[in-house]
């Protein structure tokens, strides 16, 4: 359960800001989900695309890349486009992981627009730790579903995003879309 409570109840001084807490974010701010060395056996991508699908929050799998929803997304329906193989840099894939990347970010991009009704996306890859990667030892393709008003204080002034909801329900509904047109 979130609760906002007044500042003036807080240790420290009182600014006049109300303060939301977000524990489950801890792990992320930690840096408990992030690999410490680069090899697949510490990577969550590696990882999960050895789980069945809901436990490691897979949408769709292809022959060379498998689309996940991020475990600590920007937005609702915030997906990444892996390859199966760990590499770092976009210019280590083969020419077939490069069009099926390519061609899954757009299968996710119409699925995104079927059930969720996003007015743009964000798309992108952070290529290494000082681009701003948090995984930066396995490539990872963003795409963000964005909306006119997504946007509030709280990742401005509480570095929190709300999310209206769970990632389970989020993922099965990605994943029912995405074998729909495919």
């Amino acid at each position: 359960m979130v609760e906002a409570q007044p500042a003036g109840a807080l240790a420290g001084s009182p600014d006049g800001f109300e303060r939301l807490w977000v524990p489950h974010r801890l792990v992320y701010v930690q840096g408990d989900a992030r690999p410490t060395t680069s090899q697949p056996q510490d990577c969550p991508f590696c990882r999960a695309r050895g789980l069945d699908d809901e436990e490691g929050l897979v949408v769709a799998r292809g022959q060379t890349v498998y689309a996940l929803l991020n475990l600590f997304p920007y937005n609702t329906g915030h997906l990444l486009i892996c390859p199966y193989r760990h590499v770092a840099d976009l210019c280590e894939l083969t020419s077939d992981e490069s069009a099926e990347l390519v061609k899954m970010t757009q299968l996710g991009i119409m699925a995104l627009r079927q059930i969720r009704q996003p007015q743009g996306f964000n798309l992108g890859i952070n290529q290494g730790a000082v681009a701003g990667a948090g995984i930066a030892a396995h490539l990872h393709q963003h795409i963000v579903p964005r909306w006119a008003n997504d946007a509030n204080f709280f990742p401005i002034i509480a570095q929190t995003k709300a999310l209206p909801e769970l990632l389970a329900t989020t993922r099965q509904a990605l994943a029912e879309q995405w074998g729909r047109q495919c």
